[in-house]
């Protein structure tokens, strides 16, 4: 037998298993979010239309619903977890093909329809890498693994959400750049297949019945039917019309929808039996302040939700910059300091405890959205602008010089730092409330609960922007931040008392 790998090799290896996975997921996120919300708006779909298009993301809301069958089902010879990753990194990338073909104006319903897909994938493949690194890293590894994760997340978001601008302007296409976007995934998928060290899990999946966890999963999805379509008929019993042209009626619907629906699937499956999600979830509700939890989850980024759900258009159609301009500030230079900003986050919390990192990066991310009402204010160009030459790196070039507004780079400098500084915390905030018998399940569930944000705030961004204008629509932004600050304060006794996940022994997946 050959002699196991140095404790350094190892932990390197791990440590690039994190940097590989936290690329694939954070490519997708913008092809659903900003980098589509920008080939919207220059294909002159409307703002409130845009904002109802962030919808597409409800599927990284629900995805500890089907979470459980990522825990209890193993694709054959790969492995639990690699096995999942792979066929989901697969079917991204046959999808963001699809996706290319299609028109947002020509083609609405296929578009919107092919948007969703993604997300679903993409939010499935996030459940796999999330329990992929909470099981592969020893505790010790898990606030230098949150730095990893989040550079490498950011850095796919530089691409697809960047870079990705910029192609789009030079290359006047953006179904050739989603093209690109399926290859890149493809890759992705052949490393995953080939390349990722295999992982150890605190048990095996739970020795049940898998037709009746089948037979549960199908009774919770006809509850998510069952709950639409009451909730539908119920607003239009009381004379409402779905389609009528009053945004905020078509708002109420769809919120109404969601509201009735998750109930719905949750109380089919316990009838059901569904008892990967039972016992996962009731293993969660177990601890002590776990509802707290999941409200400081809720609240910790719903004013950075708030701000950053239609940058892009506000940007470019609110403040009349280029998707170059954009894409150069927002989507580049904007998420290195991300990147910079975990990166000074992860060195903080190595001498900072977790509740004081959170408090501290939670002020930070509330003061860092006045930004974007000064420059609602004040207006391109207030500040000057600098520029920036001519340059060609191979994969992205710009053939002239362009000029960046200060202000603008200022904005996005404050935005970007505290966020990624914050991301960090709340990475290791999530990790750290996982049971590790079902990894998959809590931090989708977890995750799924920070998402709450970043997704149902977006149609109601775009209603309220309309409404109200975009300066007071930021401070707004700034209101809503503070009960997660003060929702940190008041936990901080259990955010002291956190301690590793429970683990009950470990086995090979």
């Amino acid at each position: 037998m050959s002699a196991p790998p140095s404790p350094a090799f190892a932990r390197a290896w791990r440590l690039s298993a994190i940097l590989v996975l936290g690329f694939a997921s954070g490519l997708p996120l913008a092809l659903t979010g900003q980098a589509m919300q920008a080939w919207l708006t220059v294909d002159g779909v409307d703002l409130a239309t845009i904002g109802f298009f962030g919808l597409v993301g409800v599927p990284y809301t629900f995805k500890f619903l089907w979470a459980p069958l990522m825990d209890r089902f193993e694709p054959p010879w790969l492995g639990r977890r690699r096995g999942w990753l792979a066929l989901t990194q697969l079917a991204l990338a046959a999808l963001l093909w699809w996706m290319a073909s299609l028109s947002p104006t020509a083609t609405p319903g296929l578009f919107a329809i092919a948007a969703v897909a993604i997300a679903f994938l993409s939010a499935s493949q996030d459940v796999v890498v999330d329990a992929y690194r909470t099981d592969l890293l020893p505790e010790a590894e898990r606030g230098l693994g949150a730095s990893v994760h989040v550079f490498a997340y950011r850095l796919a978001m530089i691409l697809s959400g960047g870079i990705a601008l910029i192609w789009a302007g030079q290359w006047a296409s953006w179904p050739r750049v989603y093209e690109t976007m399926a290859l890149i995934m493809a890759a992705c998928a052949v490393v995953s297949l080939l390349a990722l060290p295999r992982v150890s899990a605190a048990l095996k999946p739970l020795d049940s019945d898998p037709r009746r966890e089948l037979l549960g999963f199908a009774a919770m999805l006809a509850g998510v039917a069952a709950g639409y379509w009451s909730a539908r008929q119920a607003l239009i019993l009381l004379g409402l019309d779905p389609n009528d042209a009053n945004r905020w009626i078509q708002l109420l619907f769809v919120m109404a929808e969601i509201a009735l629906a998750l109930p719905l699937a949750g109380w089919a499956a316990r009838r059901a039996g569904f008892e990967t999600l039972n016992r996962s979830l009731s293993s969660y509700f177990a601890q002590q302040g776990a509802a707290a939890f999941l409200a400081l989850i809720i609240l910790y980024k719903l004013g950075d939700a708030f701000a950053g759900s239609l940058t892009t258009p506000f940007l470019i159609k609110g403040m009349g910059f280029s998707q170059e301009e954009v894409g150069i500030a927002n989507k580049v230079i904007g998420i290195w300091l991300t990147i910079l900003g975990a990166f000074i986050g992860g060195l903080i919390m190595t001498r900072l405890a977790l509740y004081r990192s959170l408090l501290l990066f939670g002020v930070l991310q509330l003061v860092s959205n006045f930004g974007f009402y000064l420059l609602a204010e004040l207006g391109k160009g207030a500040w000057g602008a600098v520029m920036v030459p001519a340059f060609d790196w191979g994969f992205v070039a710009i053939d002239t010089p362009a000029a960046l507004d200060w202000l603008l780079l200022t904005v996005i400098a404050g935005e970007n730092i505290s966020g990624g500084m914050g991301t960090v915390a709340f990475v290791a905030l999530l990790m750290g409330l996982c049971n590790q018998r079902f990894t998959a399940t809590h931090y989708a569930m977890l995750s799924a609960f920070a998402a709450v944000g970043r997704i149902y705030v977006s149609p109601l961004s775009g209603v309220l922007s309309q409404s109200i204008g975009w300066p007071a629509f930021f401070l707004f932004s700034i209101v809503v931040a503070v009960p997660g600050v003060v929702m940190v304060w008041w936990l901080r006794d259990a955010l002291a008392r956190l301690g590793r996940p429970q683990t009950d022994g470990m086995v090979d997946d």
